[in-house]
């Protein structure tokens, strides 16, 4: 079976009872999956004409994770469309990339995907009256009438449960330069060719989105490649949202995209990056020190 831990609990003030944010880093530093749980009442979370206050628990995947400066972990959900609770999703297609840091702060990227034209001014917006949540304290807006809203904010769940899946294994670590510094990547392309799971760690990789602490990304890969004559292991990534490092992780106007990577053993990082504004695509490229990890 699946082992998920909580490793870290926080109250309804984001107040710890149980765990540690110490042991929540220490996992995400060796490449823990992580999962979070909330509650909330339905007449104070989803409808708030309603007159239900049925309590629902809710347990999401953060697929890709960051640890900064050593002792800060934080989490992406990348994969999701918004949900319309109990029966439909939401009213416009977008990617709901919300962002949760280690102390129950709480940020959300949207990425429409609908088309409809969004060419609003970019920066600070007015932060909208939520008199009817009372529980919802949102610090900010950016970019609120182009195709790519954002916000900071905290939400008064019930409580805050950090699980991890910790099970992992570092095969290999290469510099920027594609220089082994620990494993090896005939250990890595071993574990590969026998149908592991691969996730890589990749150092830096938001530098170039603003200054801050150093910081390292985890992401899980898709397909893998060995080409048995360079001895050279290539990986395409799961999609990731990129921010600029900060503690604790916020969104603001132009600090974060989202795309996929090209990562491969000898240092050389390639994206495909998404302009969350327009939609256009490019293609940078970045030297990253990568840890790799088998499952």
């Amino acid at each position: 079976m699946v082992t998920w831990q909580c490793v870290l609990e926080l109250d309804e003030q984001r107040r710890p009872v149980a765990g540690s944010a110490a042991a929540l880093a220490a996992a995400i530093g060796r490449g823990a999956d992580l999962r979070i749980g909330t509650c909330f009442r339905h007449n104070e979370h989803i409808d708030t004409a309603s007159v239900s206050p049925e309590l629902i628990e809710e347990v999401a995947e953060f697929r890709v994770t960051c640890l900064l400066d050593q002792r800060w972990a934080a989490g992406f959900m990348t994969l999701r469309q918004p949900i319309g609770l109990p029966d439909a999703f939401g009213p416009r297609a977008s990617m709901s990339l919300f962002l949760y840091n280690q102390d129950g702060s709480q940020a959300i990227a949207r990425l429409h995907l609908d088309g409809v034209p969004a060419e609003g001014p970019r920066g600070a917006s007015p932060v909208p009256e939520r008199a009817d949540m009372p529980r919802y304290h949102q610090f900010d807006h950016w970019d609120g009438t182009t195709n790519a809203p954002s916000q900071n904010f905290i939400y008064d769940f019930g409580r805050f449960r950090f699980f991890v899946r910790d099970e992992w294994q570092e095969v290999c670590a290469t510099a920027a330069d594609g220089m082994v510094v620990s494993g090896s990547v005939a250990a890595l392309a071993g574990a590969f060719a026998r149908g592991s799971e691969v996730k890589v760690g990749m150092s830096g990789l938001g530098a170039d989105l603003g200054e801050g602490p150093p910081h390292e990304v985890f992401v899980q890969t898709h397909s893998g490649y060995y080409y048995t004559d360079q001895q050279l292991f290539i990986a395409g990534t799961h999609p990731l949202v990129r921010v600029a490092p900060a503690i604790p992780l916020r969104y603001q106007s132009g600090n974060w995209d989202y795309g996929w990577l090209l990562v491969r053993t000898d240092g050389l990082v390639k994206g495909m990056i998404c302009d969350p504004y327009t939609l256009a695509f490019r293609r940078p490229e970045w030297r990253c020190p990568l840890r790799w990890f088998v499952r």
